[in-house]
């Protein structure tokens, strides 16, 4: 790659400066936009629904930064993405590509995001010719994926020329601003509770969204800490990409947001998104959620009809009594409920899944998208009565599902 003329490189480092805040962290940049809803185009080319989709399909759930006006999927033209996630319409339509998706929305869109998380973490070929043409079309960048698009001189170029802005989700802060572990998670005095599971790309996130809005209509301030690039696109006020952070400042990054958001929120409560497996092989950012966090409490995400471990067929999936001996071994924490992700499953199957957990781990089981969000609640309440004790009231209707 050659060297960036220096008009561009530093209209790119006040681009970055600007987007990131002083910090430069993407967790920094989603508090900055949090009071600014932008319209935005998904990009999700045959992967909307599916478990490469993730980012598109969470933001399609639950978004405070952006409006999505429409997904790209050639695969799934005229769908309602409600539709194709969960069964319930919701308005936001799919469409063949870009200029379809211009032309039919009630506006252009302020954003174009790129709402795949391929193994890989880079653009194809003919993604970046797709990602060209947003740019060209005057389009905003949000980028998720582990090549910084802003470092790219082609992108760089036509960001500059075209006056717009590119997102890279992704970065860290700068090695000068990094934390390590102090011990000063132990400081916090509300509950902290964190949402592994069994797999990546198993609903951690959504479960964690599901739950702390649960509890916010309970009555109890809560903050979301995220820690991958969809829950900071989604709007999360605290957090930065766990898995673009160098190994040596992982806890401590994670650490250090936790305690700014319970210094400056002062919440009843802390959730924290997991990531990938504690027990799977090529993911490190659970232990490191673990360390860095010290969490009160476990709630953990299954996906019963899985067979096998997400890009990974020859790695049987866990069970759920062996991830929760394992996290209860590796941390001085408790697992305090069950969550099941329905992929692949009938409403019996999930039935029969729920009565058969409670019963072989003694702990409450539900689906966050399928069963009453008070059930998720009360996995909570039921852990920390102080919480319902303190926050309930009579007055506050049940929980919409």
């Amino acid at each position: 790659m050659s060297q960036l003329p220096d008009r561009t490189l530093s209209r790119v480092r006040q681009s970055v400066f600007d987007l990131q805040s002083a910090r430069e962290s993407a967790g920094q940049a989603a508090r900055a936009l949090q009071d600014k809803q932008a319209t935005a185009v998904v990009y999700c080319e045959a992967n909307f629904g599916k478990i490469d989709g993730k980012t598109a399909n969470g933001l399609v759930r639950h978004s405070e930064l952006y409006r999505v006006l429409s997904v790209i999927d050639s695969t799934l033209v005229g769908s309602d993405t409600g539709v194709v996630l969960d069964g319930v319409p919701n308005g936001i339509p799919i469409h063949k590509d870009l200029a379809d998706a211009i032309e039919k929305a009630e506006q252009v869109p302020q954003w174009y995001i790129f709402g795949m998380a391929p193994a890989s973490g880079r653009l194809s070929t003919h993604e970046r010719a797709l990602v060209l043409e947003a740019i060209e079309r005057g389009l905003n960048i949000v980028n998720g994926l582990h090549e910084f698009l802003n470092d790219d001189e082609e992108f760089a170029n036509a960001s500059a020329r075209m006056n717009v802005r590119i997102l890279d989700i992704r970065r860290p802060n700068t090695e000068r601003t990094l934390h390590t572990f102090s011990g000063r998670i132990h400081e916090i005095t509300c509950p902290r509770i964190a949402v592994l599971g069994t797999d990546c790309a198993i609903g951690k996130r959504t479960t964690a969204t599901v739950l702390a809005a649960a509890l916010t209509e309970r009555g109890l301030d809560v903050v979301m800490i995220g820690t991958g690039q969809t829950g900071l696109m989604q709007g999360a006020r605290y957090g930065i990409a766990r898995d673009a952070v160098p190994s040596q400042f992982c806890a401590g990054e994670l650490e250090a947001e936790i305690i700014d958001a319970f210094e400056r929120e002062q919440p009843d409560v802390i959730i924290v998104e997991g990531q990938g497996a504690l027990s799977h092989p090529a993911y490190s950012t659970s232990s490191f959620i673990l360390r860095g966090s010290c969490p009160d409490a476990v709630i953990l995400q299954h996906a019963p009809a899985r067979k096998h471990r997400c890009d990974f067929p020859m790695m049987p999936m866990p069970k759920p009594v062996d991830e929760i001996k394992l996290i209860q071994t590796f941390s001085d924490t408790r697992v305090i409920g069950l969550t099941i992700n329905h992929e692949s499953m009938s409403d019996s199957e999930v039935d029969m899944s729920i009565e058969r957990y409670e019963e072989e781990l003694g702990i409450p089981v539900t689906d966050a998208l399928k069963r009453p969000a008070e059930q998720l609640a009360a996995m909570v309440f039921t852990a920390f009565p102080e919480l319902e004790s303190a926050n309930f009231d009579p007055a506050t209707p049940a929980i919409a599902t």
